[in-house]
């Protein structure tokens, strides 16, 4: 089993260099972006259909406003999705050209949302549809975005410009600047729609989708899924952070199903499409990558070990709300060859339960988007529209992904208890850290807050903004009680670009140091200070705010 993991972690700078890949972070950041959206969205198609679901119907006009607010919003996704990726792209582009060539992130959203027009409307009497400018449109999203700042970044570099004289106004200047960029965005989509229009007769939204369909069936079937939360375990278990790999490749399916599903369900049909958001969020991922939910439980009522004891006490909370990054540093599980077979297995079993209750017994699938932060077995039934089978599977799940973890927990387990019988040391603490993973720094908080006036504001950074926020609250805390001159915040990673400026110093969980290089050219640019954390060392500080507090401190000596 070592062997294997060896030969897997062998492969991670080249998982790394996937993962940092400009286009497929820039599908990640454009939907991070425009995910108020999508949740405010489902708010109200939440208040709209699940009271129906019980037998009570709204007052028609109460009705159609609910729905009215979803369809200007979920319904011009793809819309929204165009413009916030292409300035995810153009902001990662400018990084690396010239300081004096940049891109204009305004004048490139505006370029890509007309190209997804003109890509995905197709004109009708009395005005135009609209049925590809929501999900079933995000696939030409990223197209137009991706076309549109390629050549502003071609015009830039080749200062293919209108040129004015120097006593014209800043302003007035970058407008002839970006005509021709615009210009040549707008007409490579006219180009591109009357290409497809003249071969398929349709849009190219709709083109897209219906050369990829035998793709997407093939994913949506137990193989495909099989393949997709497997491999975003496996990329997890060498320490890279998967869904940046995986999801940006599925994202437009996923939306599209969860309003295929909607559809369906609205006309009396079975909501039957089995790849989708909620697939990932609370099967899939059922307690984070890996379906750890059920590990913590474990830890706390069967194991032995004072540091799984510690391990259960500590992430059990975090982990209910899909947080498990202390519960994968701290046991650890990371590269664990105790839990390589389940933290693998357990995700693939799961998916493949939910299309069986799908295919089989006539479950409905997800019909609404939730916040990924939601508790699994909460989130599976409400996205489903909390039929009984929906109750039923999240309770096999939870059964299933117990008796898969239990004899694995109890192997690891056994050994921890021969080790800390023989070392004689207690590593559990009664706030439930570990002290396998506490470090102390050297310097004392007190005699660096004396040497320290100004106020240090940081930044932590995490992949969903979950795991940041547990070191933040933890520096808020110790600040308060130390009364250290110390501020900070949570952030998620490709939403933290317009915010930097405002902080002295930014921190990486450890599942986002694979961007380190990245974020450096930012932080190196604007005076800030960055520091990479690895897992163990960011538990620690998550649970002990004075350490937290010391750690910051000491970056400033």
């Amino acid at each position: 089993m070592d062997g294997i993991i060896k030969q897997i972690e062998k492969g991670k700078p080249f998982f790394e260099k996937i993962s940092r890949n400009s286009y497929l972070g820039a599908v990640r950041d454009g939907f991070l972006t425009a995910m108020p959206a999508i949740l405010f969205s489902s708010i109200f198609i939440l208040i709209a259909a699940v009271p129906e679901i019980f037998g009570y119907q709204w007052p028609e006009a109460v009705s159609t406003w609910l729905w009215k607010v979803y369809n200007y919003s979920m319904g011009v996704v793809g819309l929204l999705v165009s413009a916030t990726t292409a300035r995810c792209l153009a902001d990662s582009m400018n990084r690396r050209l010239p300081k004096n060539k940049v891109i204009n992130t305004t004048s490139v959203m505006l370029a890509s949302v007309v190209s997804f027009l003109l890509l995905s409307v197709s004109p009708i009497e009395g005005g135009f549809s609209t049925e590809y400018m929501g999900t079933k449109g995000l696939l030409a999203s990223f197209v137009a975005a991706f076309l549109t700042v390629n050549l502003y970044k071609f015009c830039v570099l080749k200062d293919i410009t209108i040129k004015m004289p120097k006593e014209v106004p800043g302003t007035i200047s970058q407008t002839f600047r970006d005509i021709f960029p615009f210009s040549f965005s707008v007409f490579a989509a006219v180009l591109i729609d009357l290409g497809i229009r003249q071969i398929f007769q349709i849009s190219f939204a709709e083109a897209i989708i219906t050369v990829l369909q035998p793709l997407f069936t093939a994913a949506d079937g137990y193989l495909g899924i099989a393949i997709i939360w497997g491999a975003m375990a496996l990329f997890w278990f060498v320490g890279v952070h998967g869904p940046s790999i995986v999801e940006p490749a599925i994202a437009a399916i996923i939306y599209a199903n969860v309003e295929t599903n909607l559809q369906l369900f609205n006309s009396g049909e079975q909501a039957s499409k089995v790849l989708t958001v909620g697939l990932g969020n609370f099967v899939g991922t059922m307690g984070g990558t890996g379906a750890t939910l059920v590990v913590p439980f474990i830890f706390l009522l069967f194991a032995k070990s004072k540091q799984l004891k510690a391990v259960g006490k500590a992430s059990f909370i975090p982990v209910s709300f899909a947080v498990n990054e202390p519960l994968l540093f701290a046991a650890p599980m990371i590269l664990n060859p105790y839990f390589f077979i389940p933290f693998l297995l357990t995700p693939v079993v799961n998916v493949c339960l939910f299309k069986f209750f799908v295919d089989v017994l006539g479950m409905n699938s997800f019909m609404y988007v939730l916040p990924w932060a939601t508790p699994a077995p909460i989130g599976l039934v409400l996205g489903t529209g909390m039929g009984v089978l929906a109750f039923v599977l999240a309770a096999v799940l939870i059964v299933v992904d117990f008796l898969i973890y239990l004899p694995f927990c109890k192997a690891y387990d056994a050994v921890l208890v021969e080790q800390e019988a023989q070392k004689a040391e207690v590593i559990a603490t009664e706030e439930g850290a570990s002290a396998a993973i506490r470090e102390e720094v050297p310097v004392a908080a007190r005699q660096i807050i004396s040497d320290t006036n100004k106020e240090i504001n940081v930044l932590v950074l995490c992949a969903g903004a979950g795991t940041s926020a547990m070191l933040a609250n933890a520096l808020k805390e110790g600040a308060s009680e130390s009364k250290a001159p110390i501020s900070a915040m949570a952030g998620a990673y490709g939403s933290h670009y317009e915010m930097l400026q405002d902080f002295d110093m930014v921190v990486l969980a450890p599942q986002v140091n694979s961007y380190y290089d990245d974020i450096k050219e930012d932080t190196d640019r604007l005076g800030i200070k960055l520091v990479a954390t690895k897992g163990a060392e960011y538990i620690g500080l998550t649970r002990d705010p004075e350490k937290a507090v010391q750690f910051i401190l000491n970056q400033f000596q």
